[in-house]
């Protein structure tokens, strides 16, 4: 896969039903940057990380990713460069912890041992016991492990921080911390500070 250079967004809109979310939105990020997409309820992160993904398409303006070999606007292509952490866990319950992540590496056509992503996450000991039997916490972990080895280039997080105690927070923020300093990028819909350096994009409410 092309080696991601930057991202921009040009005069972005949001329109849920018949309701404005936000307009004319503006920003750009490179390689190895962290953005903190901050703002109140029903501002429109969720929707803006869906738009960056691919998920969603804007009401108006344009993302673009640039890469070694050229620019991509395109949603679907622009989603193949994107790892995704969102609300809902993605975890099968009756698949074990290896299992499940077994299943992602698999789809991603990961290489990397996953007792070593189980172990970074704190999770190693609990590789035999089934999905449905994790705490919202635990749950979490795994989500980070199955971004870790997306071996995609472009983190897009919904609210990383949930149900992490305090040490599964210093986790997350450390494995952005060096996925930044790999050369990836990382935006992150938060209302908690992600507690690395990072710039910020505040939405407003409508």
């Amino acid at each position: 896969m092309s080696e991601l250079t930057a991202l921009s967004a040009e005069n972005l809109a949001c329109i849920r039903g018949s309701r404005l979310v936000f307009r004319e939105l503006n920003f750009a990020l490179s390689s190895g940057r962290a953005l903190a997409i901050e703002g109140p309820n029903g501002a429109g992160k969720t929707s803006l990380l869906r738009m960056i993904a691919g998920f969603l398409a804007p009401s108006a303006g344009s993302v673009r990713l640039r890469s070694n070999a050229g620019e991509i606007e395109d949603g679907e292509e622009r989603g193949k460069f994107c790892g995704w952490l969102g609300h809902h866990d993605g975890i099968k319950p009756q698949l074990s912890v290896s299992e499940n992540l077994n299943f992602y590496a698999r789809l991603f056509g990961a290489s990397a041992p996953m007792d070593a992503a189980l172990s970074e996450v704190g999770l190693a000991r609990l590789a035999e016991l089934p999905g449905q039997y994790l705490s919202a916490g635990q749950k979490r972990r795994l989500a980070l492990a199955r971004l870790k080895i997306s071996n995609r280039p472009l983190w897009l997080m919904d609210e990383p921080l949930a149900a992490l105690d305090a040490a599964g927070k210093k986790l997350a923020s450390e494995m952005i911390a060096a996925h930044c300093a790999r050369g990836g990028m990382v935006i992150a819909a938060t209302h908690e500070p992600l507690g690395i350096e990072c710039a910020k994009l505040m939405l407003s409410a409508p």
